[in-house]
């Protein structure tokens, strides 16, 4: 042992690093490869998380895009003319003036990523006293190897508006 003054009479032992044997204190293989197991599951837990983020980022995006295709045709849909009280009565809201549409989801491409959607328009008579129909329409998108998904948005109009 080294005995060291330090000052106002305080004595300190320190002692040394190398025992009289020689050995250094280190950790056991069984350590390093506990610590080393434990430091990849940290580690792939987070690059986990991180894919699972960027794939509901682009799921979120998928589905935004979606919405904005549905809400452009029931746009469509609610321009169209319906007129009770012209000569002759004029009626454009019909199903059969919106057919079926397939169109590229606004989403950025890059290479062969295309998206496409596939709209459905249904227009339903709720009732003829007062004159009220629904409009509905259906956008239905894949994502990956996930399915099917669609957003549906809808909405009631009247005659004359």
């Amino acid at each position: 042992m080294v005995l060291r003054l330090l000052g106002h009479g305080v004595k300190m032992f320190v002692k040394p690093s190398i025992g009289n044997t020689g050995a250094i204190s280190a950790f056991t293989l069984m350590e390093v490869v506990l610590a080393i197991a434990i430091g990849g599951i940290l580690i792939s837990g987070m690059m986990l998380g991180y894919i699972q983020a960027a794939i509901r980022a682009e799921w979120s995006a998928h589905s935004l895009a979606a919405q904005s295709l549905a809400v452009m045709r029931l746009e469509q849909a609610r321009a169209a003319k319906w007129d009770r009280l012209a000569y002759p009565p004029l009626d454009q809201l019909v199903s059969g003036n919106f057919p079926m549409t397939v169109e590229v989801l606004d989403i950025p491409v890059t290479g062969t990523n295309i998206a496409y959607a596939t709209n459905l328009t249904t227009v339903t008579t709720i009732s003829t006293t007062p004159p009220l129909k629904m409009i509905r329409v259906d956008c239905i998108w894949a994502f990956g190897s996930r399915g099917v998904f669609t957003n549906t948005v809808a909405t009631y109009r009247a005659a004359d508006q």
